[in-house]
């Protein structure tokens, strides 16, 4: 199925993303590389198996187990799973947390439902949940800006409960800052026909405030299906799911769905077999580069390294209040110098290193993360440090 100031945040974080989003990022595109097709049909194989997954029913919890398992395999900890009532039976969201680092109280919201109605319901919605818990698998530990809060949402298909519910009870009463809802919903193609576009979907209904900053999103996500996925894109509007009581509640929304709408869904015949998983492993692709850029992932790996000052450099402790350690395992290494630098890349600091030096004040700096990137004139490393 289908507050002024955060507004005006919102729009302007757009407008900027908007002109980063027409350049080609290597670092994401690594990523996006690693998109396991063979994962992505094994899980919508899983997923099918497990039955019809209406409220109430042991499918669906079982399913909801096999989720939340697989966040905990991850290596995931924040997650929560949120209990609601609908006609006399409990279900649950699921919802599972990745902070960011530059702004962790921020949160880029990918969801999908995983209840179905009247069948196994393998395109609607398991393509979208099989998406989801591929893109957790591969930034879980990609650091990111923005903190990112993957969910899982029951009870769509008799009325968006769940989603209304997350919105009313969780992000309503906590006054969650969201930079974006990002849903996915139906996206797995039909068998037999030409699957190459997917629709890229904005906010035309509702409070206007948000429909610009949406637009700008949306067309953000196109742009970015464009690079990192071989699929065309066509623009509309959102309609249906569970970005809508979000929508409601002012916040801006994008989402995905397919462009040859599958005539099983809600019967018996939404399968596997029925659907395109080559097509759901493109439209992947493209929804990870989007993840990435709208939560900003961050390229810690861009200092080349060797291994005769990586194992000859420990420092500790980390976290830490301020004082940071330096131990050397062998000699101090020639001409060695000591950068610091902001998670943006900045140098912030610098120093020589000799055998005088073995501990730093750095409690001048902000509380955050930070690179120490230790060089010389032959390499240099980049090793992460956590100010308290």
């Amino acid at each position: 199925m289908k507050h002024i100031l955060h507004i005006f945040t919102c729009i302007l974080f757009f407008c900027c993303s908007l002109t980063n989003a027409q350049t080609y990022n290597t670092f994401y595109n690594g990523i996006v590389s690693n998109v396991s097709s063979s994962n992505i049909l094994a899980d919508l194989n899983s997923f099918e198996n497990f039955g019809i997954k209406s409220i109430g029913t042991p499918a669906l919890n079982n399913t909801q187990n096999w989720i939340k398992a697989r966040y905990e395999s991850l290596g995931y900890t924040d997650i929560v799973e949120q209990p609601f009532s609908y006609s006399g039976d409990t279900t649950n969201n699921i919802i599972v947390t990745k902070t960011g680092t530059l702004y962790p109280n921020t949160f880029l919201i990918i969801d999908a439902h995983y209840d179905t109605i009247n069948g196994p319901g393998t395109n609607d919605n398991g393509s979208g949940t099989v998406l989801i818990m591929e893109l957790a698998r591969l930034l879980k530990d990609v650091d990111t800006e923005y903190s990112i809060k993957f969910i899982h949402f029951s009870g769509e298909e008799p009325g968006l409960i769940g989603s209304n519910y997350y919105v009313d009870n969780t992000v309503v009463p906590q006054n969650l800052d969201i930079s974006l809802v990002f849903n996915i919903d139906e996206v797995g193609g039909v068998n037999g026909m030409v699957n190459d576009i997917i629709v890229c979907e904005k906010d035309v209904a509702g409070s206007s405030t948000n429909n610009a900053a949406s637009a700008e999103a949306t067309t953000i996500l196109a742009n970015c299906i464009g690079f990192y996925s071989n699929l065309n894109t066509q623009i509309s509007n959102a309609y249906a799911s569970d970005y809508i009581p979000f929508e409601n509640n002012g916040e801006i929304i994008t989402g995905l769905f397919e462009k040859n709408q599958t005539p099983h869904a809600h019967t018996s015949t939404d399968i596997l077999a029925n659907m395109d998983a080559d097509y759901l492993f493109e439209v992947t692709k493209g929804a990870l580069g989007a993840a990435l850029h709208f939560a900003v992932g961050i390229n810690t790996l861009g200092v080349p390294t060797v291994d005769n000052i990586e194992d000859s450099i420990n420092i500790y402790p980390n976290p830490t209040h301020g004082i940071l350690n330096i131990d050397y395992n062998t000699a101090t290494p020639k001409d060695l110098e000591l950068e610091i630098r902001d998670i943006l890349g900045k140098k912030i600091y610098s120093t020589s290193i000799n055998n005088k030096i073995k501990s730093l004040d750095l409690s001048f700096l902000n509380k955050g993360i930070y690179l120490a990137v230790f060089k010389n004139s032959k390499t240099s490393i980049a090793k992460k440090i956590i100010i308290n």
